[in-house]
């Protein structure tokens, strides 16, 4: 080693090391996004009960309720970004400022949420879905649409709590109002205690009273932990700092346009394919549950990669970068070898726990098989791209990838759907040829930025 570099190589982490380490702030936030993922998954199941329609009806608003949802989690990754960089220079001043503004920044996003839910209910039919499933749908709607003002709120409370490396409390939060939703859910969906049977439409007033308990136990454990106290902001309903606000949406902003460029592909996708009649709806939405929740496992390694990213970046650790990312793509592939198994090889059992009826069981199995072709590539493009935003580079990626998915995937899709006769089918592998896109561009990216503060000549 040569005495006179800047970096001690005994001191620099290894990649089995750092593997470790993402490994560690990773579970937690993996265990807590399938978690809140498993509420909708619960919800799916409980509905399917019901009816084909009303399964339909649940998967039509909640996909429209996608956009602005996502459009939320984009804003509230800003506040992960901002106090991971706070933690790694010692600023709890910073940290505090972020989660403040960032809460402010997500419930106003909810409340507008609500309003654009109310605004769009009288020309839902522009969508031309199913009469029956427009019909089911409007107080299911607005419930949802409700629930996205603590639904979001909590995002900005969660992603500071991740960004501090405390995670497991926002776990068992999150888990503990699935177990709430999952109760409601039977008490209303299907009259119990009293309650009188509300089917759909008690399934959105589960959802709303769960995420509202929710917020409330982020908020009151943030308040009471010790080990947090100079890092929370000390008056929560200060007025907001107008520098403060425009640099999360400076950051949040292009972040929230990546997420939106995926998802409302898929939402279009949504109604694309709802065109096509009820059974073939409600084969998508199992198929999306289904591949949503598998995500949930690289999502979750991806914010422990913005967090690890940005504390690096922050503390100056620039030779820790690539090791970093490197370690982090190597699990998600090992994830994604399996669950890919899983839906070729179990794809109609699967199907078949949640719906009967054939030809929508049929769908829904032929569905994941092709999510079986994108976990590959979903799982390396949000991992890249969860890495980018620990190193501030926001702009272009939302860029890349909303040319990949609107330039190319939907089209395609559409192509292969109605012109060539493949069908709802035909629709999933145009956004599986974006979402492959969309990983090429985006890995190329990052190595290329990591490589870019010396790291190519450094061994692992």
């Amino acid at each position: 080693m040569n005495p006179s570099s800047p970096i001690h190589e005994p001191d620099v982490p290894t990649l089995a090391s750092e593997g470790r380490a993402t490994i560690r702030l990773a579970l937690p936030l993996i265990v807590g996004q399938l978690a809140q993922m498993l509420m909708g998954v619960v919800d799916t199941l409980m509905i399917g009960q019901v009816g084909v329609t009303e399964l339909a009806a649940s998967s039509f608003a909640n996909t429209l309720i996608y956009v602005p949802m996502m459009f939320g989690i984009g804003m509230a990754v800003a506040v992960s970004i901002r106090v991971s960089q706070a933690r790694g220079a010692k600023n709890p001043e910073a940290a505090r400022a972020a989660l403040r503004h960032g809460l402010q920044i997500t419930t106003t996003i909810g409340v507008l949420t609500l309003l654009a839910a109310w605004w769009i209910l009288p020309a839902l039919g522009i969508f031309r879905q199913d009469p029956d499933v427009l019909e089911a749908m409007p107080r299911y709607f607005l419930l949802v649409a409700a629930s996205m003002i603590p639904a979001m709120a909590s995002m900005a409370v969660k992603n500071h709590a991740d960004a501090m490396n405390r995670p497991w409390p926002m776990f068992w939060i999150t888990f503990g109002s699935v177990l709430l939703n999952a109760l409601l859910n039977w008490i209303f969906i299907f009259g119990r205690f009293g309650v009188p049977a509300m089917g759909l439409e008690g399934a959105g007033v589960a959802t709303l009273l769960a995420r509202t308990v929710a917020f409330a136990a982020m908020i009151l454990w943030c308040v009471k932990s010790p080990t947090l106290r100079e890092w929370v902001p000390y008056h929560w309903f200060r007025r907001p700092e107008r520098k403060a606000i425009v640099d999360l949406i400076r950051i949040g902003f292009p972040t929230s346009m990546q997420l939106l460029a995926e998802v409302s592909a898929f939402v279009f996708a949504a109604l694309m394919i709802g065109t096509m009649g009820e059974a073939a709806l409600a084969s998508h939405q199992i198929a999306i549950s289904c591949a949503a929740t598998s995500f949930m496992i690289p999502l979750g390694l991806s914010m422990a990669l913005t967090v690890r990213m940005g504390e690096a970046w922050g503390s100056k650790e620039l030779w820790r970068l690539r090791r970093i990312l490197v370690s982090g793509w190597m699990i998600g592939l090992v994830f994604v070898l399996c669950s890919a198994s899983a839906f070729l090889v179990f794809n109609d059992v699967i199907a078949g726990w949640f719906v009967q009826e054939v030809e929508a069981r049929k769908l829904a199995a032929a569905l994941l098989v092709v999510a079986a072709a994108f976990q590959f590539s979903d799982s390396m493009q949000v991992l890249s791209a969860g890495s980018l935003r620990g190193l501030d580079d926001v702009k272009i990626p939302a860029w890349l990838a909303f040319g990949a998915y609107w330039v190319i995937a939907i089209p395609l899709g559409w192509l292969l759907a109605f012109r060539l006769d493949w069908g709802t089918v035909g629709v999933w592998w145009g956004i599986t040829i974006g979402l492959s896109l969309t990983a090429i561009a985006l890995g190329l990216r990052v190595w290329r930025k990591t490589g870019e503060q010396g790291l190519a000549g450094k061994a692992y």
